[in-house]
């Protein structure tokens, strides 16, 4: 467990001694020199939106078309095309999506370090309005500015993470980012779809629809632990809730278009 973790756990149990060992010194160093700011990684939120987006997308697909032939062998195909395709999809715009974010962080950093070289005066004086607006004045303040300014990694450092509020992107991270998004996505729609394989029409649509409903709202749960620390079962309803009525569209408009002959 992180020291970000032990914090989040400790402020959700109300616990002011293990808030105290999360913020011992030992504990802050050793956070710092592991890069724990953001201790949930890139993976949750990557997982949970391939997943989620898979299983819904998917869900409504086949519902709706389960509606409208009655057919498991065209349910399974219509499924299995829209989980490849959206899988597909997510992932490369996983890919673009984050090679945009890693473009648009490289081209402010280099505005910022071109205005700092030729026009330091100017960024000396966003420093000076960023930290007043903070509080800080008189003395301290012109030592905080001085401070800052006197080493330009820190200066640009600060414009980037304090005014423009971008961190660094790796373009490195857009290949893994892509290929974690795109197999969360396939995993989910296969949740509502794997019913079909083994199941009549009628059984295999209750169970598609249970099975996706109790993913929907251990995922909502499990995010909500993972995160804000509280409201778990009302953000586990509340995404469980999303999901099936996107669902219910499906079904509603493949009713409306209903073929015969399957």
């Amino acid at each position: 467990m992180t020291r970000i973790d032990m914090a989040r756990k400790a402020y959700a149990e109300k616990n002011l001694e293990e808030v105290q060992k999360a913020h011992s010194q030992q504990a802050i160093e050793h956070g710092h020199s592991h890069k724990e700011g953001h201790s949930i990684g890139f993976t949750l939120p990557e997982i949970i939106l391939g997943g989620q987006d898979g299983l819904v997308n998917v869900l409504g697909v086949i519902l709706g078309v389960a509606a409208a032939t009655g057919s498991n062998h065209i349910v399974i195909v219509a499924g299995l095309a829209a989980a490849f395709a959206e899988s597909i999809s997510m992932g490369a715009v996983a890919y673009t999506s984050k090679i945009a974010e890693a473009d648009y962080y490289q081209s402010e950093y280099e505005r910022e370090k071109w205005e700092i070289d030729h026009y330091p005066e100017g960024e000396t004086a966003e420093i000076r309005h960023l930290y007043a607006a903070y509080g800080f004045e008189g003395e301290t303040l012109d030592t905080i500015v001085k401070t800052i300014t006197s080493k330009k990694e820190i200066w640009l450092k600060v414009m980037m993470e304090q005014e423009l509020k971008l961190e660094p992107i790796e373009r490195k991270e857009a290949i893994p980012f892509a290929f974690i998004v795109g197999i969360s996505a396939i995993i989910g729609s296969f949740i509502p779809l794997t019913a079909y394989f083994f199941l009549p029409m009628k059984e295999g649509t209750m169970v598609s629809l249970v099975v996706s409903a109790v993913t929907l709202f251990v995922v909502g749960f499990y995010k909500a632990k993972k995160t804000i620390g509280r409201n778990f079962i009302k953000q586990g309803i509340e995404m469980m809730v999303i999901g099936m009525v996107s669902a219910i569209v499906g079904y509603f408009i493949g009713s409306l278009f209903q073929v015969k002959g399957f």
